[in-house]
């Protein structure tokens, strides 16, 4: 989904495909952890933790944590990313801090995450609730579990892409038929590209 109902307010993306992803894609196009309630609109909105889950315990740190885990993340997915080593960016590899970030997701996944239970919910179906309020370093370890199991997944891995969009740093896990997907959003990025297409093809006939 693009956008839940609860983080609809804050343009929340959840369509990379893997929940680490969905943290990178915080950062654009411009920094969306600006807030406490903007951190606990993306737990809800990821999946971390069911609709309802109580998370007023919330503080700055958690924003720092969940920063912070980004960041490292985004070392390794680049670095995984660049074709002979080098990140997207043209900048040189560095194996010194992808080594460095990769043992701090190491670290940070020994966390067990937040134990789930199963409940009946008001119709008598059965939904899922976490054991008792989630603390921060369960829905670190959580996150870094996930990105780890994708980068040692060699066809999850193969299926990364970083969006073709003009300024689009976001990364997705392609699982289309053909891997062909070429954008983060057919209807961001995608629709974007075809009205430039659109407008490069009616200025023609005026030029």
């Amino acid at each position: 989904m693009a956008l839940g109902t609860a983080t609809g307010a804050f343009e929340l993306r959840f369509d990379a495909g893997r929940i680490c992803l969905d943290l990178l894609a915080t950062t654009h196009p411009e920094e969306r952890f600006d807030s406490v309630e903007v951190l606990c609109a993306w737990i809800i909105g990821s999946g971390l933790a069911p609709p309802g889950t109580p998370l007023t315990h919330a503080d700055a740190s958690w924003l720092a944590g969940f920063c912070e885990l980004r960041g490292r993340i985004d070392q390794l997915v680049r670095g995984d990313l660049a074709p002979g080593r080098r990140t997207s960016y043209d900048r040189p590899y560095d194996s010194l801090s992808y080594d460095i970030a990769l043992a701090r997701v190491n670290d940070i996944a020994r966390v067990a995450p937040p134990a789930p239970r199963a409940v009946r919910g008001e119709d008598g179906a059965l939904v899922r609730q976490l054991d008792h309020p989630p603390e921060c370093p369960a829905l670190l370890g959580a996150v870094a579990r996930d990105a780890l199991e994708l980068l040692t997944d060699p066809a999850a891995r193969a299926g990364l892409r970083e969006c073709e969009g003009d300024n689009c740093p976001i990364v997705y896990v392609d699982t289309s038929r053909g891997r062909r997907r070429r954008w983060c959003s057919s209807e961001v990025c995608g629709n974007r590209e075809r009205v430039a297409r659109h407008r490069r093809r009616t200025a023609l006939p005026r030029a």
